[in-house]
């Protein structure tokens, strides 16, 4: 097995770990609950939980979705989101290779931390985007390579160029019309995308958000007035696409060569 190979090995079997953590913090973090020392256990009995109740994926299969103890259905959001992070993990390691697996497998699983929770909750942390910022400068400037100022460029114009939208937009009409977290999270993603990769990550999160009315419209055969939708998760999808086709305009290059 050559160096290459350990890298996208090791973050495929780490994925469906992550993806039970990231289960956690999806409940914990909105609920005010702490989550760094506490231990699991059964939300109907509060019975806690050993490694035999833990295991990704496989202890769900095993116990047929269901608390050994009281035999209380174990929510399928657990598996749902361990399966998410382990095709986050292979798809980086099929698109990636050496330390980029894991560097862009973290930027999936992050994203997905952060759009689960403004899909349920219309909440961007900054316990969340904050650290996301950083760890994008650090990691393109360490691993991929990318100049020290391209980050901070990126940071830079995501937060302010949002912020400025949503001021011209309150000043227009009188409400709010995003959320205070989407500037810091498209800054956050500016650090990792840069600022040749802002462009497109409103693209398609403008497509997302778009689609995603156009479904609920046609389902219930009308928008209810006033409903929010969670731009933070749109913004995600096109951070992790621009991520990993790069600019719009790079493939739209590419196509016309």
């Amino acid at each position: 097995m050559t160096i290459d190979d350990l890298w996208a090995v090791s973050t495929v079997v780490l994925g469906p770990f992550i993806g039970s953590f990231i289960g956690l913090l999806t409940l914990r973090l909105p609920a005010g609950r702490a989550w760094a020392a506490s231990r699991s256990a059964c939300d109907a009995c509060q019975r806690p939980l050993g490694v035999v109740d833990l295991f990704p994926l496989l202890s769900y299969l095993w116990l047929r979705g269901r608390c050994r103890t009281c035999k209380a259905a174990i929510p399928p959001r657990y598996p749902l989101l361990e399966g998410a992070c382990l095709l986050i993990a292979l798809w980086s390691a099929l698109s990636q290779t050496g330390p980029m697996v894991p560097v862009t497998a973290i930027l999936g699983w992050w994203l997905l931390l952060i759009a689960t929770i403004d899909s349920e909750h219309l909440w961007l942390p900054d316990i969340l985007t904050l650290p996301f910022g950083l760890a994008g400068a650090v990691l393109t400037i360490g691993v991929a390579d990318a100049a020290p100022w391209t980050p901070l460029l990126g940071a830079a114009l995501g937060y302010g160029g949002l912020a400025a939208i949503a001021w011209l937009y309150r000043r227009m009409r009188g409400f709010d019309g995003m959320g205070g977290g989407d500037p810091r999270l498209l800054g956050a993603i500016g650090a990792w995308v840069g600022w040749q990769g802002l462009p497109s990550v409103l693209i398609w999160a403008c497509l997302a958000g778009l689609s995603v009315a156009a479904a609920q419209a046609i389902v219930r055969k009308r928008l209810s007035p006033g409903e929010q939708l969670p731009f933070g998760a749109f913004l995600a999808v096109g951070a992790w696409l621009t991520w990993l086709w790069g600019p719009l305009h790079s493939l739209l290059r590419a196509g016309l060569g």
